[in-house]
């Protein structure tokens, strides 16, 4: 008989870094800006290993969508507040049927802090229209909105804010949520037009890709530039596909807000000499560092979480330094890990043997995580292992091992060499030179910093200090502080050796008979049973985030501390009387709700982030997980870290991605914009303020929707195939 919390579902396997970034039909990545954009430009590189993983939506829903759209005066009652709606105090230019208003930078600087300060339309009003319903995508369409045509509709109380430099390139002299034209704007053919973005075939709840240019249609439009004609130029074309979207809208009856273009009259040195809090990039191309730039936050916070620590005498875990930087300089060997790494002691060897003149910095490589599949390996791969293990000891304390009859010396005919002093007296004094060195203090890095050095990290920890390899890898985890990521075959390679890594372990040298090491090796815990490499993911040290699996793992959570489970949308499968040991006040479940960009999280957020509390006053950690542990659950964890951490979104979001290890977040659409909306709760709640349609109080988004979304996408880009 089975306990009550009983879903069994298959778990999505981890993957090899060689089969990074599958998508299958999770996500389309159409119509993203090229690498002229701001963040590819900068020149920042995804982060190694990580993998995107398909998060299936659940089934299909059985009813309609409980909230239909506001009828269109409900809408305008609504309507976002804006300093450039009615545009009357700007001067206005008209040409035919069409207008452009001027603006200054000091105008656009008060429009864009106004505008950040007013409440987001709810997500019933604007969703599903944000997921993109084309009218010839019948997936999507019949998913979404089955019968209900009306919610095709563009939502009318949208009314944004939307940037755009004249040449496009947003490399140097970029304002805070600059976009290009490209983005949104078709240009070229007779009369200019927005792009049809909305995804003509496929499903996905995950669009980020198009919300830049959705939000460009339902905003008012400012155009900047370092060249006034290209500016202006720009400004009547986007005019003219102002018009061109009313009038389609006007044909199917369907009003909208009046949405202006308005260009900027002064130079962009304007903004950096009276404005620098809206300038992202400088016009040499510079990141001043004043707005938040999502894959430079996402490696602060990972460089945080995989910091380098002493794990052993003179033995370092952490990322690869840069070789210029005083850190790298504080070490005397340093051994990548890594794809291209080859298995050979020879160079450790080599450093110890050659004394006194091998005295500098030395850089090694060793085979990345996962690399050395089972049962292929050999024995001749296992010995080298072990001699890589036994000679960084020996280099990180000074000493060497005692030299075998081979390397006494001898004459030609193989008799000890006549001197004044015995061979063995030689071999000593030799020993001694060797012993006289200074210990090295030794670097074991990889990119991440957790997820190609943990094959030698695991076995030279369980090695030095004689610890049993399930032993190792949990003290690495919870004393030391240190995140991993392995493979399968990372843990078949580890058990297979762990005899030899005990057996030859300096620690249990002369305190530990084969009976005893036999025994240790024998007494594996339950937890290892069945143990993919995987562990769940510590967001803050009483919260983690992980998947079914773990869920499904009642002994590994106990052992990392874990007492309490909130399972969202999906539930554990336990064995009978479990549940019962477990307790089940340490059990909440978030029930339907499933990954489909239809179900709401917001309701549950503050009963989820209670019971989280409780378990932090308790003194223990709780996993939130779901299915695969990057959509449903994630999302509860960026709420929490926003309220535990009072960060922005984006910033809780950087916060929750680093932290996930080897799979990136991916809450959906809606979950996206619930957190965005959960921001303005937190920042109402703590000034205790209420959120009003016309506050300018010090309720204040860091970055608005469209910018978020666009970097999200820019940010998955390279994962995707």
């Amino acid at each position: 008989m089975m306990a009550t919390i009983a879903l069994p579902r298959p778990i999505a396997p981890h993957r090899p870094s060689s089969d990074l970034g599958s998508l299958g039909s999770t996500i389309t990545l159409d119509n993203i800006s090229p690498p002229s954009s701001s963040s590819s430009a900068m020149g920042h590189g995804p982060v190694p290993n990580k993998h995107i993983p398909v998060c299936p939506p659940g089934p299909v829903p059985q009813e309609e969508p409980s909230t239909p759209p506001p009828s269109p005066s409900s809408d305008e009652d609504r309507l976002q507040q804006s300093l450039l709606s009615p545009p009357d105090k700007f001067t206005r230019i008209e040409s035919g049927h069409l207008s452009v208003y001027e603006i200054d930078a000091s105008g656009v600087a008060a429009a864009l802090n106004h505008m950040s300060r007013q409440p987001l339309p709810e997500p019933a009003q604007v969703f599903p229209w944000l997921h993109g319903l084309h009218p010839s995508n019948q997936i999507q369409q019949a998913f979404f909105i089955a019968r209900k045509r009306a919610l095709r509709r563009t939502p009318g109380c949208l009314r944004g804010i939307t940037l755009v430099k004249a040449d496009g390139d947003l490399t140097v002299a970029r304002l805070k949520g600059a976009i290009a034209p490209h983005e949104f704007l078709q240009l070229g053919g007779a009369t200019p037009e927005f792009l049809d973005i909305d995804p003509r075939e496929g499903f996905s709840v995950r669009n980020f890709q198009i919300q830049a240019a959705k939000s460009a249609m339902t905003s008012d439009i400012i155009v900047y530039g370092l060249d006034d004609f290209a500016v202006r130029k720009l400004a009547w074309e986007i005019a003219a596909a102002q018009q061109r979207w009313r009038d389609k809208h006007e044909v199917q009856r369907h009003s909208l807000p009046v949405y202006n273009t308005f260009f900027c009259v002064n130079p962009f040195a304007e903004f950096e000499n009276h404005h620098p809090e809206i300038v992202a990039i400088d016009a040499f191309g510079r990141p001043t560092g004043r707005v938040l730039d999502f894959p430079s936050q996402e490696r602060v916070e990972m460089y945080a979480m995989t910091e380098a620590s002493e794990v052993a005498h003179n033995v370092w875990l952490g990322p690869t330094p840069d070789q210029a930087t005083e850190e790298a300089q504080g070490y005397d060997i340093l051994i990548e890990c890594s794809d291209l790494g080859r298995l050979d002691h020879g160079p450790l060897l080599a450093i110890a043997e050659s004394g006194a003149e091998s005295l500098g910095r030395h850089y090694i490589d060793f085979p990345s995580s996962g690399s050395i599949l089972a049962p292929t390996w050999s024995h001749s791969e296992a010995d080298i292992i072990l001699e890589t293990c036994k000679w960084i000891h020996h280099l990180a304390h000074g000493t060497h091992p005692s030299l075998p009859s081979s390397q006494l010396p001898s004459d030609s005919d193989g008799d000890f060499a006549m001197s004044d002093s015995s061979p063995m007296d030689l071999a000593a004094k030799q020993l001694g030179e060797l012993q006289r060195l200074p210990p090295r203090k030794i670097l074991i890095h990889c990119a991440d910093g957790y997820t190609e050095s943990t094959l030698l990290g695991i076995a030279y920890f369980s090695y030095a200090t004689g610890r049993p390899v399930p032993d190792a890898w949990l003290n690495l985890h919870t004393t030391m502080q240190r995140n991993f990521f392995a493979y399968p075959s990372d843990v078949g390679l580890l058990t297979a050796i762990a005899p030899r890594l005990l057996h030859d372990s300096p620690a249990l040298r002369g305190k530990a008979s084969l009976a005893d090491i036999t025994a240790l090796i024998k007494d594996e815990p339950k937890w290892f049973t069945g143990f993919d490499g995987s562990f769940p993911s510590r967001i803050l040290d009483y919260m983690y985030l992980g998947n079914l699996g773990h869920a499904n793992n009642p002994d590994l959570l106990r052992s990392l501390g874990i007492g309490q489970i909130l399972s969202v949308g999906e539930m554990a499968m336990w064995r009978d009387g479990e549940l019962d040991e477990w307790g089940v006040e340490n059990t909440c479940v978030v029930q339907a709700v499933q990954d489909n960009g239809i179900d709401p999280l917001t309701d549950e957020f503050e009963r989820c982030l209670e019971f989280i509390d409780r378990g932090r006053r308790n003194g223990t950690a709780t996993l939130v997980h779901c299915r695969v542990g990057v959509s449903r659950s994630a999302t509860i964890c960026i709420a929490e870290v926003m309220r535990a951490l009072d960060l922005s979104f984006p910033r809780a979001y950087c916060f929750v991605r680093a932290r996930r290890l080897n799979v990136i977040i991916q809450p959906h659409l809606r979950f996206a914009y619930e957190l965005l909306k959960w921001e303005e709760y937190m920042q109402a709640q703590k000034t205790g303020e209420e959120c009003e349609p016309d506050s300018a109080g010090t309720v204040k988004r860091e970055l608005e929707w469209g910018e978020i979304a666009r970097e999200i996408a820019l940010m998955n880009r390279p994962y995707a195939r």
